[in-house]
């Protein structure tokens, strides 16, 4: 393990902290900073699970209290919301890996993404949900069919969530908050699956750069989370489409450029 091993868990630990809450997509941002770092150690796959269950564990944190309390109903939503991108991801998963993780498509994705949050956040639409106390099993299984455009990587599991929910007739605070319990059994799943897939990297020597990582995830998305929640009370998406939308012209002005070499290592 050397120094520079540990300011890329360190940077790509924030990165992870810092976008797997917001809707402009942690994985884009992880290819594309890896790209550029070119960071492929030989425990990266394993390094990815650790940042991101650190911010999974910046939500069960945050709200303690709602997930180790018997509130079934949440429950209930969570696993009916999983389920669906669950499916999706055993079948497809390795295909759309194959295809589609890399940073053009990403770029594309983010485009796409940004132009589709506008739509949705420029419409006028009555909020039925308030709360997602006041959730029913359809409303969760509705978000959980938006999920699964989550699958392609650069469209963004918070922001497919929310904006689904949202498009569906959740308020902007429930859909985010739905978003953020949502990611739990998620990240969970993911990670247990990439882990067993993944376990012969396991290693020692790569503790330290694990460590770091998750630590520095957990930290950024605790702090994201409780300002994205204020955010959202005055506030809508448009700022973020619109980063996304720039973001993406830019990784595809450089890549066909010659600027930048995007190229996964």
């Amino acid at each position: 393990m050397n120094e520079g091993s540990l300011l890329h868990a360190l940077i790509l630990g924030l990165v992870e902290g810092l976008t797997e809450f917001l809707p402009v997509s942690s994985t884009g941002h992880l290819i594309l900073a890896g790209a550029l770092l070119d960071f492929n150690p030989p425990g990266r796959d394993v390094f990815y699970i650790a940042i991101q269950t650190g911010a999974m564990l910046a939500v069960v944190w945050e709200y303690r209290a709602r997930f180790f309390r018997s509130d079934l109903r949440l429950w209930r939503n969570l696993l009916i919301a999983f389920l669906p991108a669950a499916a999706i991801g055993l079948l497809a998963g390795e295909l759309i890996k194959s295809y589609l993780f890399k940073p053009v498509p990403v770029a594309l994705a983010f485009i796409i993404g940004g132009f589709i949050i506008l739509w949705v956040d420029r419409a006028e639409r009555d909020s039925r949900v308030q709360s997602t106390q006041a959730m029913t099993w359809l409303d969760a299984l509705k978000v959980g069919c938006a999920q699964c455009f989550a699958l392609i990587p650069g469209t963004s599991r918070s922001g497919a969530t929310i904006i689904g929910g949202m498009l569906f007739g959740l308020s902007r605070r429930a859909a985010t908050e739905f978003s953020f319990f949502l990611a739990v059994p998620t990240l969970i799943a993911a990670g247990a699956y990439d882990s067993w897939k993944n376990r012969a990297l396991f290693s020692v020597e790569h503790a330290g750069m694990w460590a770091v990582g998750l630590a520095v995830s957990f930290v950024s998305a605790f702090l994201v989370i409780r300002w994205l929640i204020r955010y959202v009370a005055t506030h809508d998406f448009r700022p973020f489409a619109w980063y996304r939308i720039a973001f993406g012209l830019v990784v595809l002005a450089t890549a066909y450029s010659g600027w930048v070499d995007w190229a996964p290592g």
